[in-house]
């Protein structure tokens, strides 16, 4: 009957654990065209002008990176965004965004619709590389709170980013 328990006790803090895991982060996959890079485009995608006011004044103080106004002369992208990027970033000769889908099919970005979120949710920083859409590293971070505060998310995911580069 003990042993049981055990068991039990196992299981459950196993299950409780997997998820916790599996948001981990382990570091950049493809870290060399990272640490290689010496310009970004910021693409704020959160609808919040402080949140990613304060992430490009984290990404200067950082000094790492030269951030570029033209997705084209850029080394890297990073996407700043409240929903999981989940590829396809393209860029267009015409500078606009669009993605293409399991099929191949290539597709702009059609005008932006908002939507109303849930109140408690992640804010989501994405490295891209703008030549083939790769995903180079991806966190994310619980958005407001009375400790972290409303617009600091931007900037405590670039201070992760930093983290991971500077190791």
């Amino acid at each position: 009957m003990r042993n049981s328990a055990y068991l039990a006790a196992a299981f459950i803090l196993i299950n409780l654990a997997a998820p916790i895991l599996g948001h981990a982060q382990k570091g950049p996959t493809n870290s060399q065209r990272i640490l290689s890079a010496r310009t970004v485009y910021f693409d704020d995608q959160t609808d919040a002008d402080a949140v990613g006011k304060a992430a490009v004044a984290q990404l200067k103080k950082w000094g790492r990176f030269k951030i570029v106004e033209d997705k084209n002369h850029a080394d890297l992208i990073l996407l700043l965004s409240a929903e999981p990027y989940h590829g396809g970033y393209l860029l267009m000769a015409s500078g606009n965004t669009g993605s293409i889908d399991a099929n191949g099919k290539v597709e702009e970005d059609p005008v932006p619709t908002f939507h109303k979120l849930d109140p408690t949710r992640d804010a989501y920083l994405t490295v891209i590389d703008p030549k083939t859409g790769d995903i180079l590293w991806t966190d994310s971070h619980v958005w407001g709170g009375v400790l972290t505060g409303a617009n600091s998310v931007g900037e405590r995911l670039v201070k992760k980013l930093r983290k991971q580069i500077d190791k």
